[in-house]
């Protein structure tokens, strides 16, 4: 019974006990004298169950035929398995079965297709979104197997702005610093530069290393390659300390994991290429005009560009000048040419700075230096071999003759020897005799085991 009927009951049994008259019962149940006589008289007769709403448990006027409960259920469960209520409705919306998604999600209920889930939440705090366009995006890399085995695994790299939810994706091999440098530069093109950037605390975004002594003077902490890019830009980088605190575009991730997967796999999409060309073509139009929310401000919060994208969005690093003026930069060599003599560059720090497109720039503070790329790395020269007058002296290799002979064998020789413990041993069989030859002449054998070439030939000493 419901609340109603139970306070029925209670004021109907005064009314048998003479503890209140009918008159009375009207009053306390807000019911007209004759509504009230007819409810007692039900009462009196079928007791209990007089007092039940004579509705319950008949079927609606506006119920549904059975046939077609029937046929809009079969279709969803053969169609859309594994659609929510709410997008399956949507889609048989699209084929001509109009539904409610609440009425499909109770069909679905009472034949056991669906259950109700809820998950254990933990406290947050709510933070209220802002006021401008442009004043904070969001971006996230959401890892899932989005073509259903039917394509290698790709990452969906998400940008939303927190104000109207308007939404930027785009599939990429990897979450990488070129993939995030890409999806900034298309959503800056598109609206200007964001005041702010919300991110996770990847390596990509936090630098890990500890400052350097040069950083620690200036009072910087270590950057990333994007968060220096974003430094030039002027946008300011925050990291969130959980994925719920930039809840935004984690949600959005969820609705991309369910809706996007289902649309492409209805749309037969087995590519990374077409998948892009359907998400800006079809599913994020569609998704922007269904969940943009007008913002609070008027105001438009992005700036204009300021500097070329291409630079800013690169990778840039110090390097030290050779003497012979050439700079290192992942195991290319570079010539700088002689127009840049005058700033005395050898042995100072330069900034080597690579674009997207593959190209090299060499910068001294904000000169870009005229250089050249080297074939390969330049031949360091051979250091002037030692000479004694004009005799030239020269080390025989191991597999000389003259290193058979165990007289001229060597200071590796008897290095050898004596850290075996045999140099007693060593020096009789190089000497060929006994002990009758002094530590001195021993010792003349072992320094002057030497070889010298002359133009005449080889002279032994």
């Amino acid at each position: 019974m419901s609340h109603k009927e139970r306070r029925r009951l209670a004021v109907l049994e005064d009314v048998k006990d003479n503890k209140l008259t009918l008159v009375q019962a009207a009053v306390l149940l807000a019911l007209g004298y004759r509504q009230a006589k007819r409810v007692w008289k039900r009462y009196q007769a079928q007791g209990d169950s007089g007092l039940v709403h004579r509705s319950r448990g008949r079927a609606s006027s506006r119920r549904r035929p059975q046939a077609e409960r029937a046929r809009i259920v079969a279709r969803c469960l053969e169609r859309y398995p594994d659609f929510g209520p709410t997008l399956a409705a949507e889609h048989l919306r699209k084929e001509g079965h109009k539904v409610d998604h609440e009425t499909l999600r109770r069909w679905l209920l009472a034949e056991g297709h669906w259950r109700v889930r809820r998950k254990r939440q933990k406290h947050r705090r709510w933070r209220e979104r802002k006021e401008c366009f442009g004043q904070m995006v969001q971006m996230d890399g959401s890892h899932h197997d989005w073509f259903e085995g039917r394509a290698p695994r790709a990452v969906l790299m998400v940008i939303i702005d927190d104000a109207t939810n308007r939404t930027l994706a785009r599939f990429y091999p990897q979450e990488t610093t070129r993939a995030c440098y890409d999806m900034i530069e298309r959503w800056i093109r598109s609206h200007g530069v964001p005041a702010s950037l919300y991110v996770d605390r990847d390596s990509i975004y936090r630098c890990e290393r500890l400052p350097t002594v040069a950083e620690q003077i200036a009072g910087r902490e270590p950057r990333t390659q994007f968060g220096r890019a974003m430094e030039q830009l002027g946008v300011e980088l925050i990291l969130a300390n959980s994925p719920q605190a930039k809840g935004r575009v984690e949600r959005r991730n969820a609705l991309f994991q369910d809706r996007l997967v289902k649309e492409m796999r209805l749309e037969g999409i087995s590519d990374m290429a077409a998948a892009n060309e359907f998400l800006s073509r079809v599913f994020l139009p569609a998704l922007n005009r269904k969940f943009t929310v007008a913002p609070k401000a008027a105001a438009d919060a992005h700036q204009k560009l300021s500097a070329s994208l291409l630079e800013v969005l690169s990778w840039e690093e110090e390097r030290t000048v050779g003497n012979d003026w050439t700079v290192v930069w992942k195991n290319r060599w570079f010539q700088i040419e002689r127009q840049e003599e005058a700033l005395n560059l050898a042995g100072k720090k330069i900034t080597a700075r690579e674009m997207r497109d593959g190209r090299v720039e060499l910068l001294h503070g904000q000169r870009r230096l005229k250089m050249r790329a080297l074939e390969g790395r330049p031949e360091p020269k051979k250091p002037a071999p030692a000479r004694i007058g004009r005799v030239e002296l020269v080390k025989p290799p191991a597999t000389h003759p003259w290193r058979n002979d165990k007289v001229a064998a060597g200071q590796e020789f008897f290095r050898k020897k004596r850290a075996e413990g045999a140099w007693l041993k060593a020096a009789r069989a190089s000497c060929g005799c006994g002990l009758r030859y002094s530590l001195a002449t021993l010792g003349f054998h072992f320094a002057r085991s030497r070889m010298i070439t002359t133009s005449k030939g080889d002279i032994f000493t």
